[in-house]
């Protein structure tokens, strides 16, 4: 069947390809830490459901040991190769097939193969850990190609090490009001997009998670990223279709062959 991606909030995606069901950064919390889920329900269980798990980084938000808990005995589950031992949390979960992968390991799960890529990112447990595992974002590639970014700033050999895809999952904003570098926001996402020359677009890791005490605070930080990077992606990768989602909503992206 043709590649569909859903979006259940945050940087947690399904994408089914080749009847693979792969999974994205699994966060089914409704609370982590000082952040709340302001918008969205917490996927249902028929989301945690997958032949394969991918985890970009150490944060938290990316990296959730409970949610990580919530997955079937057996699933695999794919994360930065140190993270056993920077996350102490990975050595309960006896019941997945935990596997560490580095930049450039490839993976077969069924038909479908899933490469590690670079990401521009870091790759610490914080707010504390010495132990350093690569940020990673990961491709999918089966009927598709299907770039998921993770977390990851621009970097200069994006296009190289990444591409080429037909769809990406990209970052546009994050739980707070201020973005670093290594991170994509609407604008360096529409740059991305256009470096890659991606068929389609789901924006991604916004307008999910909030900081308890700041709803009045710079509220459009919150709900503006998803609608400027349909904007912006029409500038700078015009023959892009983007796909704005709500919250558990799916779409099946055309692939052009």
């Amino acid at each position: 069947m043709p590649v569909e991606i859903t979006w259940w909030g945050h940087a947690t995606c399904t994408v089914e390809d080749s009847d693979v069901r792969v999974l994205t950064d699994p966060l089914f919390a409704r609370r982590l830490a000082h952040l709340r889920r302001r918008r969205g329900d917490v996927p249902p269980d028929d989301a945690r459901r997958a032949e394969v798990a991918l985890v970009s980084h150490l944060h938290a938000d990316h990296l959730h040991v409970p949610s990580l808990a919530a997955l079937a005995p057996g699933t695999r589950v794919l994360v930065p190769r140190g993270a056993r031992r920077a996350v102490p949390g990975l050595r309960r979960l006896s019941g997945l097939r935990i596997e560490e992968v580095a930049p450039g390991d490839t993976v077969r799960v069924g038909e479908v193969v899933v490469r590690a890529v670079p990401a521009r990112h870091d790759g610490r447990r914080l707010p504390v850990g010495p132990h350093r595992a690569p940020a990673l974002g990961y491709v999918v590639e089966g009927e598709a190609r299907t770039y998921f970014a993770g977390d990851t700033g621009l970097f200069a050999s994006m296009a190289e090490e990444v591409g080429p895809v037909d769809v990406a999952l990209l970052p546009v904003g994050g739980w707070g009001p201020y973005l670093g570098e290594e991170h994509l926001d609407a604008g360096r996402a529409a740059e991305a997009l256009a470096r890659l020359g991606a068929h389609s677009a789901v924006p991604v890791h916004y307008g999910t998670f909030w900081p308890i005490g700041m709803d009045a605070v710079r509220p459009h930080e919150f709900h503006a990223p998803g609608d400027e990077f349909v904007r912006l992606a029409a500038e700078r990768a015009p023959g892009a279709a983007v796909h704005k989602l709500g919250h558990g909503e799916r779409v099946r992206p055309e692939v052009a062959r």
